[in-house]
């Protein structure tokens, strides 16, 4: 049984993981059921309880997608670090104004020119309900001891850190 430390310790340190990836995969349902996966940003913003806000149109395909079949999957990866996590759950459309100026930051400019003047701005939520994450040590020296380790004991090498939590 999770108990809610426990649950909060977990969100903590998949926020911590996700902090400093600038860039994710979010992966939506076709018409045809075939996934589709695009990179997205969620500026290194995570609620405390798991969930993510994306700006994008709200004519947009990927919405349209979300309309027809609300489960999603986003995907952050740093490879130079070792670090990969998985979150999954429903996503919605959100047309809130006072949601979206909390939210706006200067650089998402880049893809919306008229900032929240723009027209069909709008926020796609995703409601986290599972997240999964691998965090390995990423420094040769971490590698070079669990190999070592590994060659003396004859044992598999496995200091990757993974959990699944349900949330």
């Amino acid at each position: 049984m999770t108990t809610a430390t426990d649950l909060d310790r977990s969100l903590a340190k998949i926020r911590d993981l996700i902090k400093d990836i600038n860039f994710c995969m979010l992966t939506t349902i076709d018409d045809d059921g075939s996934l589709r996966s695009r990179p997205m940003s969620v500026n290194g913003e995570v609620e405390a309880n798991g969930d993510l806000w994306f700006f994008t149109y709200g004519s947009s395909h990927k919405v349209t997608e979300v309309d027809r079949h609300e489960q999603v999957n986003v995907s952050f990866a740093a490879p130079d670090k070792q670090c990969y996590v998985s979150l999954s759950g429903t996503a919605e459309l959100v047309t809130d104004r006072a949601k979206m100026q909390e939210r706006w930051q200067p650089e998402l400019k880049a893809w919306f020119p008229q900032e929240l003047d723009e027209p069909d701005i709008a926020l796609l939520k995703v409601n986290a309900t599972t997240a999964e994450y691998w965090d390995a040590p990423a420094s040769w020296v971490a590698k070079a001891v669990g190999y070592v380790k590994a060659a003396t004991t004859g044992e598999q090498e496995n200091s990757t850190e993974h959990a699944k939590i349900d949330l």
